[in-house]
């Protein structure tokens, strides 16, 4: 499945809402007035924690937002009357870069990281990279399915995405 180029303003804002937890974030959970409850951990790669009161419950493929929900139902009536759960990722899990790039492999994500931008981290484009628009392959897990992207030199890189840089043919 190929997707078109977004809007940079709009995809961004579109990452942002959207982007679930995976294998490899490590999270921190918060619940204010309950420093017992307070969580910071990684999530492997079954993607299920064991909080306390709650037991084990399963967080990968999920936003930030729905885990909250998921925490503050949980503890809502029987161990809390109005719990104020808050969950933030500490650091997000790696993208990896293939290609036509000086140094590939896998890298810190870092919100905001354009493709041009993990090229940067990765020692640059090869003189052999084909650097036009709309030349960047971009495979990337969205609601379980991975998808292949075809992307700018702006577009967003997500946790966990996979860059090839092509090689130009002239």
């Amino acid at each position: 499945m190929l997707i078109g180029l977004f809007p940079m303003t709009a995809y961004s804002q579109f990452v942002e809402e959207q982007y679930t937890l995976g294998s490899g974030d490590e999270i921190k959970i918060t619940v204010f007035g309950q420093e017992d409850l307070t969580v910071e951990t990684r999530l492997s790669n079954i993607g299920i924690i064991r909080y306390p009161f709650l037991g084990d419950i399963e967080l990968v493929g999920k936003t930030v937002n729905e885990v909250e929900q998921l925490i503050d139902i949980g503890l809502r009536g029987d161990y809390l009357i109005n719990p104020s759960v808050s969950v933030t990722v500490v650091e997000y899990r790696p993208f990896f870069i293939n290609g036509e790039v000086n140094k590939p492999g896998g890298y810190p994500y870092q919100p905001g990281l354009t493709i041009d931008k993990a090229a940067a981290l990765a020692g640059g484009y090869t003189q052999r990279a084909d650097k036009n628009d709309g030349e960047f392959l971009v495979r990337r897990t969205v609601k379980g399915s991975e998808v292949n992207l075809e992307l700018n030199a702006t577009s967003i890189v997500l946790p966990g995405d996979i860059l090839t840089v092509k090689p130009t043919y002239f």
